[in-house]
């Protein structure tokens, strides 16, 4: 896990290292253990450097190979150690780092590398002898990797704000993608970001860029939403099975690590399957983490009752972090700095918490997120079951979107308003494809594979990183994800949503941990908004950036400001924090 950077300059120009160190020195808490840099002709790369797998120097970054062949890595590769004992007939290996595996596996299958890892990454390859460079993203975007065009160059790093270091970025909101934030809880999917000028590669995606300028994108895997032959005739106990055994499977994955490995455990269903897969691995003495805060409108802050039955049962390390009101506002400004995007999750601000007290302990954290996209854990999810695939768009539409396009003419300033439904149509032409046999089916890989990467996974990556903590995700190992979308789909949404779940859990887990209502990471305060946020969010909807950006309607923010908790997303978020936390981010980053 690192911060990576680059600079590609076209047409006979030489790339400069000092656009580079720019960018890594705004990433410095992605890669605190070292740094590195590398320039030849036309490409220069550069590393911050967070030490998992062989934290000697052999290890460092960037690493360049037979040939010339250098890259900048950032993630983790699972099965390296497998990998490299198919290669070592071939190739003579210099360190134990997952990082040397790719390039030698990149040596030898091509872009078909890719093909081969499991993992967790973004990978830039400048390879001289095909005057080149690959950037790469994994297959469900769990690490981020974005790209801006500027005077002949294309630069590339870790984070939206290191792109913006070195200057001479398009810095005005792009109004598709204010659309996307305002009809999808704040989610930009790929490639836009809220920034005309910066792109970002979208998941199971390669790059590859020539030395003209000219580059060309490549999906290199799409998993089917259908069911397989391979398949007929199973019981829904034999499905069970399965995913019990490819979740084991993914688990002890991700328990590679030359550092120890803890848990980020909610007290939710997906964090305590975890805890208790990990400890049928022999994981004794596991650290888990949990967070708490004061309730506010009705809602509780904690599920420490869940947590605490959790680590009592496998006999965890277990720290509870509970944060009052009074102690949460001041460290809104350093989550929102934390942000690559803006980003109006409620829980964001606890995910950056918690990991600041996890960073005291541990390096590697494992976490339940993606289980709700992958096997139906949502209430939205629940109206899509029933419906058939036509209606597809239209149950998902009234279940999920914040704001329809007509409502939008009533919060954004006339010269911000889509001149087309554009959300709608970005939801219609992923839902409309073929490889979906039910309406759920398609509602799930739109999850999955389009919004998921830019709500929970880019949420999960920022405020981990912000710590120097690699936070890794066995719901999204690539092999659960596959055989999870051949499932039947009512087998994910029966029992209110991850049903085969559930009945996994029951195995392994007490059944009171199992059997209650969903419960979430809740951060009360940020739902029902009281002092101070309210001058949090008051001041930055009336800051003269603000103002002078124009964004939204007056009298929109005004009626806000007067009933700060009327207005609700059918997915119960504050549409006040939505609004506010827009305009925090851009001001918080100089945008505008």
């Amino acid at each position: 896990m690192c911060g990576i950077a680059g600079e590609i300059a076209f047409s006979g120009r030489r790339a400069s290292r000092e656009p580079v160190l720019e960018m890594m020195g705004a990433m410095t808490c992605r890669g605190p253990d070292g740094h590195g840099t590398w320039d030849a002709g036309w490409v220069a790369l550069g590393h911050q450097r967070l030490s998992i797998i062989d934290p000697s120097p052999a290890g460092a970054q960037p690493m360049v190979d037979q040939g010339g062949i250098a890259i900048t890595f950032n993630g983790c590769i699972y099965n390296y150690k497998e990998l490299r004992r198919q290669l070592e007939p071939e190739f003579t290996f210099r360190s134990t780092s997952d990082t040397e595996v790719i390039l030698k596996a990149y040596q030898k299958w091509g872009q078909d590398f890719v093909h081969h890892l499991a993992g967790m990454f973004a990978i830039a390859i400048a390879d001289p002898r095909r005057h080149e460079v690959l950037l790469v993203r994994d297959r469900l975007g769990i690490k981020p990797l974005y790209v801006t065009h500027t005077h002949g160059r294309m630069r590339f790093a870790s984070t939206l704000p290191a792109l913006l270091a070195p200057g001479g970025v398009n810095t005005a909101v792009d109004e598709i993608a204010l659309h996307h934030y305002l009809s999808w809880h704040s989610i930009v999917p790929a490639p836009r970001t809220i920034l005309k000028g910066v792109e970002k590669i979208p998941a199971a995606t390669i790059r590859t860029v020539r030395a003209d300028g000219t580059w060309q994108d490549r999906e290199y895997w799409k998993p089917t939403y259908t069911r397989k032959e391979q398949y007929a005739g199973w019981s829904a106990e034999d499905w069970q099975d399965a995913v019990a055994e490819r979740l084991r499977t993914a688990v002890r994955r991700r328990m590679v690590a030359d550092v120890p490995v803890g848990v980020l455990l909610s007290g939710g269903l997906d964090s305590s399957l975890l805890v208790a897969l990990l400890a049928a691995e022999g994981q004794h003495g596991l650290s888990t983490f949990s967070i708490g805060f004061d309730g506010a409108g009705g809602d509780s802050g904690n599920e420490f009752v869940y947590s605490d039955r959790v680590a009592e049962t496998f006999g965890t390390r277990h720290e509870r972090l509970h944060v009052s009101t009074s102690g949460l506002a001041p460290s809104i400004p350093a989550a929102v700095a934390a942000m690559a995007e803006p980003m109006a999750s409620h829980d964001v601000t606890a995910f950056h918490l918690l990991s600041a007290t996890v960073s005291r302990h541990l390096k590697v954290v494992q976490c339940g997120q993606g289980a709700d996209e992958v096997f139906a854990g949502y209430g939205y999810h629940q109206p899509v079951a029933s419906v058939a695939r036509s209606q597809a768009l239209d149950a998902f539409t009234a279940a999920f979107v914040d704001h329809s396009n007509d409502e939008l003419a009533a919060v954004l300033e006339p010269e911000w308003r889509s001149r087309k439904d554009a959300s709608r149509e970005v939801l219609a032409a992923h839902l409309a494809q073929p490889g979906a046999d039910t309406a759920l089916d398609a509602v799930l890989r739109l999850d999955t594979h389009l919004l998921m990467p830019d709500d929970p996974v880019k949420r999960l990556d920022n405020m981990s990183m912000a710590w120097g903590i690699e936070a890794r995700v066995p719901f999204l190992d690539h092999e659960l994800v596959e055989l999870a979308a051949a499932c039947p789909p009512e087998l994910k949404s029966s029992q209110g949503g991850k049903g085969i779940l559930k009945d996994l859990g029951r195995r392994l887990l007490p059944r009171e941990v199992v059997d209650r209502p969903k419960g979430y990471f809740p951060v009360p305060a940020l739902r029902h908004l009281e002092e101070p946020f309210l001058t949090m969010v008051r001041d930055a909807l009336h800051a003269p950036e603000a103002k002078q950006r124009g964004l939204f309607r007056s009298d929109f923010i005004e009626g806000l400001l007067a009933d700060p908790n009327e207005r609700r997303t059918p997915v119960n978020s504050n549409v006040l924090w939505q609004v506010a936390l827009l305009e925090m981010w851009l001001q918080g980053h100089g945008v505008g």
